[in-house]
């Protein structure tokens, strides 16, 4: 597909010349590390940028990509076509207001988590290792631990794919596992308001110092991935079945099964998304061979094939 120049032309008429890439590698924007180019990537720094670029991408039939920080993410090798919304910096603003904190959808779980800590506010400790925005969380209902975001999110406004403002309350949000609204009606999330109680700092210092030193022994942080690759499946945990079934180290051109922890397909540098799926794909049937139990993706997986 070829973009609509005046599209891009109408896009730079209000947003600055960094806000505005062209045939940019998604590699370089996604926690994987891996990924071909978008078309276009945008990052806006307001809901009214993010409106405005909605309803331009309509009127010029574009096809529409909305990414957090990129963390629960494979793009495939042949990059994304149309446009691409990433929510960076700009939209990271993070504030309280009694004891609820209002972050954009940019801003990074560690971060707000930390933040809450600093205002000896407690329900977030779950998401200090989490690597991913609050927009991706409440996409995804992110959890982690004793934790997930259906737990604290009160109330989120997004943008229509009409290009509309729109405030939802929490009973809207259809907070499941691993599933939100968002997934089905496409609105994208601007702004997240989560809900907390007031604690004891150093009790919640405890929490967060815990759960980093699990996360930090257990999980393979130092490698580029997607966080966990697969949902858990009813009864099990993926983790635990592709170990038993003999497949840490898996690997298929230079993406593996971590090896310290089997429920991670890392990037060993270089790595292709038909790599990622190649080990995917073989672990899905490995696993299901073994234990008739079917594994099912928990990272989107985006792009053109």
């Amino acid at each position: 597909m070829k973009l609509n120049g005046e599209f891009i032309k109408e896009c730079r008429s209000f947003l600055k010349p960094e806000q505005v890439m062209l045939d940019e590698p998604m590699k370089l924007h996604t926690t994987f590390e891996i990924g071909g180019p978008a078309d276009a990537l945008i990052f806006p720094s307001s809901v009214d940028e993010v409106a405005k670029v909605i309803s331009l991408a309509n009127e010029y039939e574009i096809p529409l990509t909305i990414l957090g920080n990129g963390s629960n993410v494979l793009v495939r090798d042949k990059g994304i076509r149309g446009v691409v919304v990433k929510f960076n910096g700009p939209m990271s603003g993070i504030r309280r207001e009694g004891n609820r904190i209002i972050a954009g959808a940019g801003a990074l779980l560690k971060d707000i988590s930390a933040f809450a800590a600093e205002q000896s506010l407690t329900g977030l400790e779950y998401a200090c290792g989490i690597p991913g925005s609050i927009g991706g969380a409440i996409f995804m209902n992110a959890g982690a631990y004793d934790g997930e975001t259906k737990n604290v999110a009160a109330g989120v406004t997004a943008v229509t794919l009409k290009g509309e403002v729109r405030h939802y309350a929490k009973d809207e949000l259809d907070l499941g596992y691993r599933h939100s609204v968002f997934q089905e009606n496409k609105d994208v999330i601007c702004e997240v308001e989560l809900d907390l109680v007031p604690g004891d700092k150093s009790a919640i210092d405890a929490k967060i110092a815990d759960f980093t030193e699990r996360r930090e022994r257990k999980q393979p942080l130092e490698m580029p991935s997607a966080g966990s690759t697969f949902k858990r499946p009813k009864g099990y945990f993926a983790g635990t079945l592709i170990d038993q079934t003999g497949l840490k180290g898996l690997t298929v051109g230079h993406a593996q099964v971590s090896t310290k922890h089997a429920g991670f397909v890392v990037n060993m540098g270089g790595a292709t998304a038909a790599d990622v799926l190649g080990v995917i794909h073989e672990v899905q049937d490995r696993v299901f061979a073994k234990h008739g139990v079917m594994l099912h993706p928990e990272l989107r997986i985006i792009g053109e094939e």
